[in-house]
C-alpha cells in the first residue's frame, strides 16, 4: 500500500519550531441507549465500546443529563496507521429531565463498556395545612 493513499497531517515549520497541523476533526457518535423504570426511579443503560472512567463525564444541570465519552486511539503514538476498517470516534448524547428526577442523588457506574445511570424519583412533598393569619392594616 503506498503512502498517497494515507493522508495524514503535516506538520509545519516556523521560526525553526515545529507546530503541528490543525487536528483532524473527531468523529461523533450517538450510544444506542436502553431506559427502564422501576419503583424508585428510571435506569439508562448506554453502550460505549472503548470509553474509560478517565474518558467520560457525566452532569446533570439545568435539568439536563449530558454524557460525552472520549475513544483513545488504538494505534500507539509511535506506529504508522496503514490500513483502518474500525472508526475511532467519541460519544455524545444528552436528555432533559423531567422535575420528577433527584438530581442530587443521581449515580453512575461504568462496567465493559456500559454505562448504568440511576435516575431516582424525587420524593414528593408531603400535603400540609397552611396557617392563614389576618392581613394587618
Amino acid at each position: 500500500m503506498s503512502d498517497e493513499l494515507i493522508r495524514r497531517p503535516q506538520e509545519t515549520s516556523t521560526n525553526g519550531i515545529e507546530v503541528p497541523a490543525v487536528p483532524t476533526p473527531r468523529l461523533v457518535f450517538t450510544p444506542p441507549i436502553d431506559i427502564y423504570e422501576t419503583d424508585d426511579g428510571l435506569v439508562l443503560l448506554a453502550d460505549l465500546p472503548g470509553v474509560s472512567l478517565d474518558s467520560l463525564e457525566l452532569q446533570v444541570q439545568d435539568n439536563k443529563l449530558t454524557l460525552l465519552g472520549r475513544v483513545k486511539s488504538p494505534v500507539p503514538a509511535d506506529a504508522q496507521l496503514r490500513y483502518q476498517e474500525y472508526q475511532v470516534g467519541d460519544f455524545l448524547r444528552s436528555f432533559i429531565l423531567s422535575d420528577e428526577v433527584d438530581h442530587d442523588r443521581v449515580s453512575a457506574t461504568l462496567n465493559s463498556g456500559v454505562l448504568k445511570v440511576w435516575l431516582p424519583k424525587a420524593k414528593k412533598a408531603p400535603a400540609r395545612r397552611i396557617q392563614i393569619t389576618p392581613e394587618s392594616s
